[in-house]
């Protein structure tokens, strides 16, 4: 490890630290879970992935393009399944925030327009067109209490970026785009292509696409499939700027998602805490307890969870746990949910147990405790 590295790593250690100590604090024992990419086109299916194998793109080098895929009907029966097991002092179960992608691209008019043209189809039709996929099924869990959705963006994509990279001629991007999917990261690209997932990332090209506009479309489409409004606003691979900010302001969002150390859209990092306010009047949070089995394999995982949401119950701070879909899916490997399922099982009743006190609440609910 370089001076360079050891420096930053010192910076990122320092500046967590404080961080976890600023801000809004309360003695309630609270547990918010946040996941992200939701109603996001990932890995089609396992055949699309043998493909993508078989072409040289090594999609099992990577959790996401390995494991994560739309959510189907059995997924989210299983997950409800463990969720409705437990309660906390107010008799409520545990409540995922489920930040949600609202549209995807149009595969075939974006093709029939010779790749000049971005056209995008909301998710609910996204999930018409994929076997064992239903919105009936998030209805359900937010009838029920278990999940409640919140945006997440437009589409999980640098739309300006990636059609670029379809116009001209990226072999492995086409090849992706003919297989249904996108997110072919630098960390596998053959052609060491940049990331095309971070939606408000920077390019020195005239951005065709305005993010003001993007995040318009997709308040409007969140609305509509759901039948209310996001408070809250957690940008794609926690990259956005202040003009995000103002266009979030513009609908009404009140809260941002993030993590202690986010990103501009020019790279620069920008430092967080829980309640923390921008110019807007807006308020951050930050997660500071993460539960992402599919990427660990820690014999000892779960007590590793417990630690670290017992460190933030030392620090009179709101247990705000990171954990993605790709945890909670088995349409490409059943066995990566099965196992994540039971690893979830096993925290929410070491939590139970161990804080009789314990209180399970969504994000918009985090914010509205800190504004009171």
């Amino acid at each position: 490890m370089n001076i360079s590295t050891i420096n930053k790593v010192i910076k990122y250690r320092t500046v967590k630290y404080i961080n976890e100590r600023r801000g809004w604090t309360t003695k309630r024992k609270i547990v918010v879970i946040e996941s992200d990419d939701w109603g996001s086109v990932r890995m089609p299916n396992r055949e699309v992935y043998e493909k993508m194998l078989q072409s040289g793109i090594r999609v099992d080098l990577s959790v996401i393009n390995k494991y994560d895929t739309l959510a189907s009907i059995n997924d989210f029966e299983h997950l409800y399944s463990i969720l409705s097991k437990y309660k906390d002092k107010n008799g409520n179960h545990p409540i995922i925030t489920v930040n949600t992608i609202v549209a995807n691209p149009d595969f075939d008019r974006i093709k029939a327009s010779s790749f000049e043209e971005y056209y995008y189809e909301p998710f609910t039709k996204t999930l018409e067109r994929y076997k064992n996929r239903s919105i009936s099924s998030w209805i359900e869990g937010i009838d029920k209490k278990l999940i409640y959705p919140q945006l997440h963006g437009r589409e999980h994509l640098n739309v300006e970026r990636w059609m670029r990279f379809l116009r001209n001629g990226s072999k492995e991007v086409r090849f992706a785009f003919d297989n249904g999917l996108y997110g072919i990261g630098p960390d596998i690209s053959l052609e060491k292509n940049p990331s095309f997932v971070p939606a408000f990332d920077s390019d020195v090209y005239l951005r065709k696409h305005e993010p003001e506009n993007i995040i318009d479309d997709a308040y409007r489409l969140f609305a509509d499939v759901f039948g209310f409004s996001s408070k809250s606003f957690i940008a794609p691979n926690y990259i956005w700027d202040e003009r995000i900010e103002k266009a979030l302001f513009g609908n009404n969002v009140k809260y941002l998602q993030g993590s202690f150390i986010n990103k501009t859209a020019t790279k620069e990092n920008r430092y967080s805490y829980i309640g923390k306010t921008n110019k807007y009047g807006q308020i951050y949070t930050a997660r500071n307890v993460h539960f992402e089995p599919s990427s660990s394999q820690r014999t000892n995982y779960v007590s590793n969870v417990i630690k670290q949401i017992n460190n933030a119950f030392q620090l009179n701070k709101p247990a705000i746990i990171s954990s993605h879909r790709y945890n909670f899916v088995g349409g490409v490997f059943e066995e990566n949910r099965v196992r994540s399922l039971r690893l979830l099982d096993e925290l929410l009743m070491n939590i139970t147990k161990r804080w009789s006190n314990i209180e399970f609440i969504h994000s918009a609910q985090l914010g509205d405790l800190i504004i009171e």
